[in-house]
């Protein structure tokens, strides 16, 4: 690892630590030249492609699933926290199965079945956008899959 100071090659890690907000480790270091300390962060290359609608392919983006899933959880019980959790989780189990390629329609489908099983709101603010519900009666009928005992009240 490179000092940022001084160009320098050569560290020595003084800390190291779970840094859970990022899914990565925290790590200290100090230069072997100029005795001046520095952070690192160590993540895992997540490289995966998502394919689009359009046929269209783009790198998976955690950052990208956290903004989404943030939007539909904005102002319910689900605090950021349990957004990047939620996002972390899902990243998670697609490299554990190895997957190298996963469409938008999987990735929704993981992340709406997540959601609802933490906030119904927030389920059906995500669904309104990766579903893209024509009509009040589309929007009607996701709610009644969810909580059909509920909106006979």
């Amino acid at each position: 690892m490179k000092c940022p100071f001084c160009g320098h090659e050569e560290s020595k890690v003084t800390d190291s630590r779970n840094a859970s907000e990022t899914n990565a480790i925290r790590r200290r270091r100090e230069c072997l030249q100029c005795a001046r300390r520095f952070t690192t962060f160590e993540t895992v290359d997540i490289s995966m492609q998502i394919k689009k609608r359009d046929g269209s392919y783009e790198d998976f983006s955690l950052q990208k699933l956290i903004k989404g899933l943030d939007a539909a959880s904005r102002h319910t019980r689900i605090s950021h926290d349990q957004v990047r959790d939620l996002a972390s989780t899902i990243a998670n189990e697609l490299i554990e199965k190895q997957v190298r390629e996963v469409d938008t329609t999987t990735l929704g489908q993981i992340a709406m079945d997540k959601l609802k099983e933490l906030d119904t709101v927030a389920y059906i603010r995500f669904a309104c956008v990766y579903r893209r519900f024509k009509d009040v009666d589309e929007i009607m009928d996701a709610i009644h899959t969810i909580a059909p005992e509920e909106v006979k009240k």
